[in-house]
């Protein structure tokens, strides 16, 4: 050990004027803890919310979405779905759809819905994860009943429960000057995402059901795409629609919801840097710190210099507590950061409407570059704010030091 790392020591543990010191260096320790986990909160809510809006918007539609221009029918959905699926390795599902605007009328009230028939053999991201009742079971044996997958605020408008039956109406023939055809669906799960704008509306049914009641025959309105890149869902897009032409129309989920996720950007960007303010301010404190330390040290430093300890070996002394501080600090407010986004992600006590911000509590996302580059940047803030006192101390005279002391 060096003599400047143990003079260093011994001054964070002095007794002389313990009290005064103990305070001004808790101070700045509580300043570097609070912006150091405040800045790793923001930056895990942040994360959060990109990562739960996206998988959820995902769930309900797909990286790359294939519809037909002027809602045109697509035909040939099965050689077409094949060949899309071919065209990259990082193309995982090809899911072909329809979709339309239905009524559905239960024993107790009527309600308006987007009605989506799916191929169940495909694996959908609701009936994975966002299931709260029954099952996301809507394939159905030759000449059984078609089934249903609904919302739960839905479920709870209209008083259903699993096994209840309801009536559909397909509203969208009605609309194009046709007759409407209405079908009786028993309901097999019911989900919650807790996207309201989507659980209110959207039901789910098998691909073959949709295609009768909404009298299509064999086409669909789109095809849902979902890769295991999402980085490449623009590159995607675009070979989609050279492959396929017209009536195809292929857009990506951000372009689909361009302003849900122009929203997250414009706040990812300016929110870090109006909360890492708060660290700044924290590692000035420390400045202010070891100023006072050096006021009160100045006697040592002289006879230091007078015995013929370096600039250098000054310096590393007040560099070496403010390091210190940076490190206690720095440490506690990951701590800190952890457990309330720990707590977070395991009890949920920070709820939110979800008709407003897509979501029922606060996510978080909880990643160790977060840490690491929070931690790197506060400790690097601490020693550059070190470097005005400790320079300073290191050009005191020894012979002014000494005598007015």
């Amino acid at each position: 050990m060096s003599y400047s790392d143990m003079i260093a020591r011994r001054y964070l543990r002095s007794q002389r004027n313990a009290g005064f010191f103990s305070f001004i260096a808790g101070i700045s320790v509580l300043g570097v803890m609070l912006g150091t986990a405040t800045l790793i909160i923001a930056l895990s809510v942040l994360g959060g919310f990109e990562q739960e809006i996206t998988e959820k918007v995902v769930g309900f539609t797909s990286h790359v979405q294939i519809v037909g221009y002027q809602n045109l029918p697509l035909r040939d959905y099965r050689e077409n779905s094949a060949r899309i699926s071919g065209m990259s390795p990082v193309v995982t599902s090809v899911s072909p759809y329809v979709a339309r605007e239905a009524l559905v009328r239960s024993r107790e009230g009527v309600d308006g819905i987007l009605l989506k028939g799916v191929d169940p053999s495909i694996e959908n991201p609701i009936g994975r994860k966002y299931m709260v009742a029954g099952t996301y079971d809507i394939d159905h044996p030759q000449g059984a009943g078609a089934k249903l997958v609904i919302g739960r605020k839905l479920a709870s408008r209209l008083a259903l429960d699993i096994g209840d039956r309801a009536v559909i109406f397909g509203v969208g023939r009605m609309l194009e000057g046709g007759q409407a055809r209405a079908m009786q669906f028993r309901v097999s799960g019911i989900y919650e995402s807790g996207m309201a704008e989507y659980d209110d509306i959207y039901a789910f049914t098998d691909l073959h059901d949709a295609q009768i009641l909404f009298q299509i025959g064999e086409a669909v309105n789109g095809y849902d795409v979902r890769l295991s890149r999402v980085d490449s869902a623009a590159a995607i897009a675009g070979r989609v629609s050279d492959l396929l032409g017209y009536p195809h129309y292929a857009q990506t989920v951000f372009e689909s919801y361009r302003n849900l996720f122009s929203w997250i950007e414009l706040q990812k960007k300016p929110i870090p840097i109006i909360l890492g303010l708060i660290i700044v301010v924290a590692t000035v404190n420390i400045i202010g710190t070891l100023l006072m330390m050096v006021l009160d040290k100045t006697r040592e430093i002289g006879v230091l210099a007078a015995m013929g300890a370096t600039r250098w070996g000054i310096t590393r002394i007040f560099l070496r507590q403010g390091l210190t501080i940076a490190l206690i600090g720095t440490g506690l407010g990951n701590l800190l950061a952890f457990g309330l986004c720990y707590a977070q992600q395991e009890f949920k006590f920070l709820s939110l409407p979800s008709d407003i911000y897509f979501m029922t509590s606060v996510p978080i996302l909880l990643r160790a570059e977060y840490f690491g580059i929070v931690s790197a940047i506060t400790i690097g803030l601490c020693l550059l704010s070190s470097l005005v006192p400790a320079r300073l101390a290191s050009r005191l005279n020894p012979v002014t030091a000494i005598r007015f002391s």
